[in-house]
């Protein structure tokens, strides 16, 4: 959240980021938010007798700003059918590995436990198939022979902070297209995927 906010700051995206919203109250996000000048609210799922109900405030106080878009970072909520219908080709997320692989939790330690070569990171639209949407964009990192989930998790990281300020910056340009046939198309982009520099 923070690298897409100060990437708007930095006139690298033009876009406004109108609220930031999290489910939970102690969130370093929020405050570095709250002195940025952005309005952010705290929805806490703690408080909710269902998915259901957590979900149907989360939207009420979304639709508040009317976004083209929202973008889910670090947002670890698994979110209903309904709620991610309701923003269909509008919602966006990224997921710690190169999906279709390790969809889910612990993504970095599958990845080692498998002795993939490579991984990376994914931005991609939500659907109600968790970490299955339409991806967007992906960024690359070499996987090292000592590496552990957590040293793996901050070169991950490093190139998280790349590529979603990127793909905000495509969106905030109606670059973007969500095809027929669930394939993403970015005009005037000759790649979607971001390689560290390490493999170059």
């Amino acid at each position: 959240m923070q690298a897409i906010v100060q990437s708007c700051l930095d006139n690298q995206c033009q876009a406004d980021v109108v609220a930031v919203i999290s489910s939970r109250e102690q969130s370093a996000g929020l405050e570095w938010a709250s002195r940025h000048g952005i309005t952010t609210h705290v929805v806490s799922h703690t408080e909710f007798p269902s998915r259901t109900a957590f979900d149907e405030t989360l939207s009420s106080v979304i639709d508040q700003y009317s976004p083209d878009y929202v973008l889910l970072a670090g947002f670890m909520r698994v979110l209903t059918s309904a709620f991610v219908e309701k923003y269909a080709g509008r919602l966006v997320n990224i997921h710690p590995s190169l999906l279709p692989a390790f969809p889910g939790l612990h993504t970095h330690a599958q990845a080692l436990a498998k002795g993939v070569q490579a991984h990376g990171c994914t931005v991609h639209f939500v659907t109600p198939v968790l970490d299955h949407g339409p991806i967007i964009a992906q960024g690359v990192v070499q996987v090292l022979p000592d590496d552990t989930p957590e040293s793996l998790a901050h070169r991950v990281l490093k190139i998280e902070h790349i590529i979603y300020p990127q793909v905000a910056a495509w969106l905030a340009d109606g670059r973007v297209h969500l095809m027929p046939d669930q394939r993403v198309q970015v005009d005037a982009t000759s790649s979607r995927l971001f390689v560290s520099e390490s493999l170059l």
